[in-house]
């Protein structure tokens, strides 16, 4: 489990203040093998796929060796990257100490080649299992994983829509770790709604465009990591259709690319300042400006915006897994301090006689929030798992039905795991802030630093807002609610499963209740839209809400199911013990907040809308 230590025994956290307290990350490679071998079977999985190649063993050395790294490379950068953040001069960033030392291992070891295509120097895995070992990264240093998965995801993005040349160019050197890439979307007028942008892409002589524009909220943006950073820009070209319809993709690079295809001469790409942030001071939010900028068209003309949710996808399920990743490092956070911590004594009697007082983890309400805090780490991890198993199948299975209902389920979760799991690492670093009570509050113990982490989670890649739309207006009714009642015939599947297990029997007859409230919810939702088209957004977030509740209610069932069994075989194992106090938990006292967001949804748009924008600053 977790222990914490003095700054001081740390080399790496030079800069800290002396008092520091930093608490030492521990991969939780117990409970992921739990999800990995157990619930999901992912070695099963890729037999049936033809992968024989996927044993147990190979995975099993992947966790092993990828905690390590999480562990003694990145953790020991985490406090120190937020205490001294980054460094901005004459257009270019440096980062804290450690930072390119971790980077470089991380490329050196294979870890950034591992999910690759082989043909541009990757090693092939499967990108779903490589969600276990990206917890780990995030736990370790979140801001640190934001320069590598951008990388991924760029070079994913250029080898799904790039040519031929493009991919000979690029994708060998940011496969290796050389080249890094960026998501250039943002304008200072336009954020979510990128039909307004205003980045110019005038066409050149040779091919290539001359790219003009700002761009704001860059991430990673400018650095001192690799050699060169290779932009992903939504421009506009002369003769583009106004709106989305109209925006193309292009790629940017920092440095153009020479005959040999090195770093060449530096192109017209500047940084032009670095944001000051609650959170995330370790990476660098960049305004960058393009002047007249060589740039290469990436996929077809107008159709950028399709291109780009290649990317943006995978970024929405990675900021759900960073949400993950942070509520796992505050639940270490708070058990190392609630079993350390001396205050008052428990109401049914002394339980440490020899000490002045007892640990705070003998007061019911503490055991209430480290409670709430595992059921949601717990049985997230089984929902981003869980994902990335439907991911894997989607690449992999055999049969052509069975990888378009793993890429409707895709579809149907994502919004879930980027915005549940980010509300519900807010709530989880809150609790580990009130956990530690004062020395939660301030920077001492560093447990301020997940919660300011974490706040950027909800809002970036698409805020929660926008995920709520996407599942409930897209997801939900763009399919007629055959979305919704796919992902139920799913739950059902469990339920028949498990629920005939004696200890599992209440949790399944709990969960089938609450898929009917589900289903009559969607249907009065549906009705209500047709009338009234702002009822949509007025209930999205509350149907998210009840959406995620009710998804990992069904992550607990298969899982509480599966340690059930397990339990039965040896009756001594504590593991499985928790795992289904944790489960009754959930289903007891996280799962009936369902009846309260189900009521807002259907309370309307009426209310909502009833003010003028005025009526709201009446003094």
């Amino acid at each position: 489990m977790l222990h914490c230590r003095n700054s001081r025994t740390l080399g790496v956290n030079r800069g800290l203040p002396e008092d520091s307290i930093v608490y030492t990350y521990r991969a939780p490679l117990r409970d992921i093998r739990f999800v990995v071998h157990d619930v999901l079977d992912f070695e099963e999985n890729y037999r049936a796929y033809g992968r024989e190649d996927l044993k147990r063993e190979l995975l099993e050395g992947i966790l092993e060796e990828g905690a390590r790294f999480a562990e003694d490379v990145l953790a020991p950068t985490n406090r120190v990257g937020d205490v001294h953040g980054l460094v901005f001069e004459n257009g270019e960033v440096r980062t804290p100490p450690g930072f390119k030392e971790a980077y470089d291992r991380y490329c050196k070891d294979g870890w950034i080649t591992m999910t690759a295509d082989p043909a541009w120097g990757g090693q092939g895995l499967p990108g779903g299992f490589s969600l276990a070992f990206g917890e780990m990264l995030v736990s370790g240093n979140m801001a640190w994983r934001m320069y590598s998965g951008l990388t991924e995801s760029a070079a994913l993005t250029i080898a799904a829509h790039g040519s031929d040349t493009l991919k000979r160019t690029y994708l060998p050197k940011m496969i290796a770790g050389d080249w890094s890439g960026t998501m250039c979307l943002t304008e200072a007028h336009s954020g979510t709604d990128l039909g307004i942008l205003k980045t110019r892409a005038e066409p050149q002589a040779d091919g290539s465009y001359a790219i003009t524009g700002t761009k704001i909220f860059i991430s990673a943006g400018e650095h001192d990591l690799t050699q060169n950073i290779v932009h992903l820009v939504l421009a506009r070209l002369p003769d583009a259709p106004a709106g989305t319809r109209g925006i193309s993709l292009f790629v940017v690079p920092k440095f153009r690319p020479d005959a040999n295809g090195d770093a060449g001469e530096r192109n017209g790409v500047v940084c032009g300042s670095i944001e000051h942030k609650m959170g995330i001071h370790a990476s660098p939010t960049c305004v960058m400006h393009f002047n007249d900028s060589t740039g290469w068209l990436l996929g077809k003309p107008n159709e950028g915006l399709a291109c780009m949710f290649t990317m943006m996808n995978q970024a929405r399920l990675g900021v759900g897994l960073q949400g993950h990743g942070l509520s796992e490092l505050a639940w270490q956070a708070s058990i190392a301090y609630a079993n350390d911590r001396l205050q008052g004594r428990a109401m049914s009697g002394v339980k440490e006689p020899g000490k002045a007082a007892d640990p705070i983890i003998v007061h019911p309400d503490v055991r209430r929030m480290l409670l709430t805090q595992k059921a949601f780490v717990e049985g997230g991890r089984v929902l981003c798992f869980l994902t990335g198993r439907e991911i894997d199948s989607a690449h992999l299975n055999p049969d052509p039905q069975a990888r378009q209902a793993s890429n409707d389920l895709i579809a149907f979760l994502t919004p879930i795991v980027k915005g549940f799991l980010t509300e519900a690492a807010m709530e989880v670093t809150s609790l580990a802030v009130q956990i530690h009570g004062g020395h939660g509050f301030i920077r001492q113990t560093g447990v301020e630093q997940l919660m300011r982490d974490a706040r950027i989670t909800p809002i970036y890649e698409g805020t929660n807002g926008v995920q709520a739309l996407d599942l409930l207006g897209r997801k939900v009714f763009g399919t007629g609610g055959k979305s919704q009642q796919m992902i139920a015939a799913r739950i059902v599947d469990s339920i028949k499963k498990f629920g005939g297990l004696p200890e599992i029997a209440p949790l399944a007859a709990d969960l089938g209740r609450r898929l009917e409230q589900w289903g009559r919810l969607t249907a009065e939702l549906g009705l209500a839209a047709k009338n009234n088209p702002d009822e949509v957004g007025a209930a999205a977030t509350d149907y998210l809400h009840v959406s995620g509740y009710i998804c990992l209610a069904w992550c607990w069932l298969v899982a509480a199911g599966v340690a059930a069994k397990k339990h039965a075989e040896d009756p001594s194992d504590d593991f499985y013990t928790a795992k289904l106090v944790t489960a009754r938990h959930y289903f007891s006292r996280i799962l009936p907040r369902v009846d309260s967001h189900a009521a807002a949804a259907r309370a309307g748009a009426t209310g909502l809308m009833a003010l003028t924008a005025d009526q709201f600053a009446i003094a």
